[in-house]
């Protein structure tokens, strides 16, 4: 198939690249911005352990729904590919499979919340009274498993068409809706953990009724049900390997987060608080690099798709400029502007004088960490998750070591400089990889 197949939305330019990637960079932006109103409501009390608790809940519930990450990212890669090859069909079956999967996910998750919290808790060295009310939380957001995971088939869909503005109007509703409900639950009403709780069950509940409206061109016509194509053997299994390789590179990469944050708690209540303010940033990060990551997913996958070597590579370079000067920017902000937004996060000293003492580390995050963003949106463009696998496999390698020698010297900057090698270690071992991926189509 010809190369003009791959720029059928229009040529490969930076142009295109910011049509996709301006929508995910602001409607990603409510995301740690939902992060940060959690955080303040509670830290508005003025003590220490609903931080936590909010904190280790919230990593809890996204640990566990980020091992299904893989329906985002393998729906992105693809439809996309689909959609460069003209398989209008075929894009419509994909978000059938990835709404069938999540309905099973997420009710297989309520049923056993009881084995699964109690699992979590073991691993977790968090103070009585922070396990106390995390608990709590818990027990109200898991009903909202199904939505949860089947937002990522939703997001991965309208990113794999392009469509990202859909992104940005389901995120706005979402998250706009769950941040009104945070002021009034938690100050208005006083509901406390449990109001931030409420708050982002109805929120995820509400945004996967939008997302689904905004996907409502998969379901004009009879693709959607054409059950033998939803169904096709040779495409499921091919889904499965794909999910499969992401799935343990996911599993991998929050394991390695969610020891970090464990490892947090157990030297104390104000470090795990100042943690979890000094995490909102590296939300901010993410959720700001993805932007231009997932324009490379889009563009990267149509052409794979379409068979086209050099627009493969333009794809990954462009998205990648954008992404780099990205990062440097948000350093930048963080160094500015670190302090004020630590006070606004929390109103106990001891918490901001501590989050202060490590706020360099986020400084430097964005730029260490941009080239594991921005080839991972190119292998999960190209599906080129079994090499992903293996990547993520070794980068974990050089982290453990990192974290049985470093925290022990250095305490808690030994924590933050483990996990900033980590992210170093991804992109080295993509980048290596990359030559054989771009020969490969």
């Amino acid at each position: 198939m010809s190369g003009a197949t791959a720029e059928s939305a229009g040529p490969l330019t930076h142009g295109r690249v910011l049509k996709i990637a301006l929508p995910i960079v602001l409607s990603n932006a409510t995301v740690p911005i939902l992060g940060a109103v959690d955080t303040g409501v509670v830290g508005q009390m003025g003590l220490a352990a609903p931080i936590g608790a909010v904190g280790i809940g919230a990593v809890i519930l996204s640990t566990i729904y980020w091992v299904f990450g893989f329906l985002r990212m393998g729906t992105t890669g693809l439809v996309a590919q689909a959609k460069g090859a003209g398989e209008t069909a075929e894009t419509g079956a994909m978000l059938m499979r990835g709404i069938l999967f999540a309905a099973a996910a997420g009710t297989a998750l309520v049923l056993l919340q009881a084995a699964i919290f109690w699992g979590a808790f073991r691993l977790s060295p968090a103070s009585a009274e922070v396990e106390d009310l995390a608990r709590q939380y818990l027990a109200i957001r898991i009903w909202g498993a199904p939505a949860a995971i089947g937002l990522y088939a939703v997001t991965g869909w309208l990113i794999g068409m392009e469509r990202t503005r859909g992104v940005l109007v389901m995120q706005l509703w979402m998250n706009g809706l769950n941040i009104v409900f945070d002021f009034w639950f938690v100050l208005g009403l006083g509901w406390g953990v449990e109001g931030v709780a409420i708050a982002t069950l109805i929120a995820e509940w509400s945004g996967l009724a939008m997302g689904l409206w905004l996907c409502r061109a998969a379901f004009g016509g009879d693709q959607w049900r054409d059950w033998a194509r939803v169904f096709d053997a040779a495409r499921l299994k091919r889904m499965m390997a794909v999910n499969t390789d992401i799935m343990i590179r996911s599993v991998l990469l929050t394991g390695s987060f969610m020891t970090f944050l464990f490892l947090a708690a157990d030297l104390g209540d104000v470090t795990l608080a100042a943690n979890q303010v000094l995490v909102q940033f590296l939300e901010i990060t993410a959720f700001a690099l993805d932007g231009f990551a997932f324009s490379a997913e889009a563009l990267v996958g149509a052409a794979v798709g379409a068979k086209d070597r050099m627009a493969v590579r333009r794809a990954a370079v462009i998205s990648s400029e954008w992404g780099v000067g990205g990062a440097v920017l948000l350093g930048l902000v963080f160094w500015l502007a670190g302090p004020a937004i630590i006070d606004l996060m929390t109103t106990s000293e001891a918490v901001r004088a501590e989050a202060r003492a490590y706020l360099g580390w986020l400084v430097v995050a964005p730029v260490l960490a941009v080239a594991s963003y921005m080839l991972d949106g190119v292998y999960f463009g190209a599906t080129w998750t079994r090499e992903m696998r293996w990547a993520m496999l070794q980068a974990v390698a050089v982290y453990v070591v990192a974290l049985v020698l470093l925290p022990m010297w250095l305490g808690n900057h030994g924590l933050w400089l483990s996990l900033m090698i980590l992210n170093l270690a991804r992109g080295v071992t993509l980048g290596l990889r990359y030559p054989r991926l771009e020969a490969a189509v």
